[in-house]
């Protein structure tokens, strides 16, 4: 397979302040996409807390959140349920038709939608989505199609600086930021 035939689509200017949700792949995104079992037959995953961190600064915005995964994990589904993920999709094999359901659901197109993922499973999605986002440590050829790449690898926040990416991009990074700060006090 020739990577010079996949072009990167075109797609339409992008208004901040339409996005509404954010979408994310687990493996290698919200994780570093490695998988450990155990000689018990248990599974093991490595979160960011810093990801996390970032999940609790958009409770105080009107965006919402979503994961969207070919594998199905206790794990994760114990992850969203801690930082308000309100909708988890596991065990899907064709993420784009879950995601126009899920945007038909919530009265919102793909303009409204940025999605995050890392590998050739994502890439239908990434192209539909108003904002393709992967993190560092994605295949070259995967990047290559990409929005915008982040800096940090996948479990290692990336997904806390894509979020700050679209905060800031919506002008509303401190905001977000003393909203948080408050419900501290």
């Amino acid at each position: 397979m020739s990577y010079e035939k996949l072009v990167k689509p075109t797609k339409a200017m992008v208004y901040w302040e339409k996005i509404k949700l954010l979408a994310f792949d687990c493996d290698g995104v919200l994780t570093d996409g490695r998988i450990i079992y155990d000689s018990a037959g248990g599974e093991s995953k490595n979160f960011s807390a810093q990801d996390g961190l970032g999940f609790m600064l958009l409770w105080g915005t009107d965006i919402q959140t979503a994961v969207i995964t070919g594998r199905e994990s206790d794990l994760l589904k114990r992850r969203c349920q801690d930082l308000r993920i309100s909708h988890l999709f596991q065990k899907i094999p064709n993420k784009l038709q879950i995601a126009q359901g899920l945007l038909k659901e919530l009265g919102l197109g793909f303009n409204n939608m940025l999605f995050m993922g890392d590998d050739w499973n994502d890439i239908p999605l990434m192209n539909r989505a108003a904002v393709s986002v992967c993190p560092a440590n994605a295949p070259e050829s995967v990047k290559a199609l990409c929005d915008v790449v982040t800096k940090a690898k996948g479990g290692h926040g990336a997904v806390r600086e894509c979020i700050e990416y679209v905060l800031t991009r919506k002008g509303i990074f401190e905001e977000a930021v003393l909203k948080y700060l408050a419900r501290l006090s």
